[in-house]
């Protein structure tokens, strides 16, 4: 019978580690189970790199084309100007208010605040107020039980 050959070291000097260290995580059992599982499962990851390269492909396609990317900032800016308008002028009407609150040094007496009951934005604010109150009731009710 013949024994196994070995591989061969050139004489000029030892392998060089690298390949000294592959080798040795390749004898690793722990290695050797997890070779086994990748060549039983060569036919799914080959199907899944196939459809992910495509997936790339296509997304680079649309990265790269100037009429896809020019369409869709112009349906992004549509998207966000106005709500983007909408906060400025919630801000701006804030920050009125508020310099209007701190220029103004009158008390508000008993008939002023019944007076101002009877403002439309007061009545819908203070329904606003009472809902939001009722809803954050009942999810700490729910959150008790």
């Amino acid at each position: 019978m013949s024994q196994p050959t070995q591989q061969e070291v050139p004489v000029n000097g030892a392998a060089p580690a690298q390949n000294q260290d592959v080798l040795d995580q390749l004898m690793k059992p722990e290695v050797q189970d997890s070779l086994i599982v990748l060549v039983e499962n060569l036919p799914k990851l080959a199907e899944m790199v196939t459809a992910m390269t495509k997936a790339y492909d296509f997304a680079q396609g649309l990265a790269t084309d100037k009429v896809f990317v020019n369409d869709m900032k112009v349906a992004l800016g549509e998207f966000t100007t106005p709500v983007v308008e909408k906060a400025k002028g919630v801000a701006s009407a804030a920050i009125e208010a508020g310099d209007r609150a701190q220029a103004e040094q009158s008390s508000v007496g008993l008939f002023g605040m019944l007076k101002m009951l009877k403002d439309p934005n007061v009545q819908q604010s203070l329904r606003f107020a009472q809902a939001f109150l009722s809803v954050l009731n009942e999810r700490q009710g729910q959150k008790q039980d």
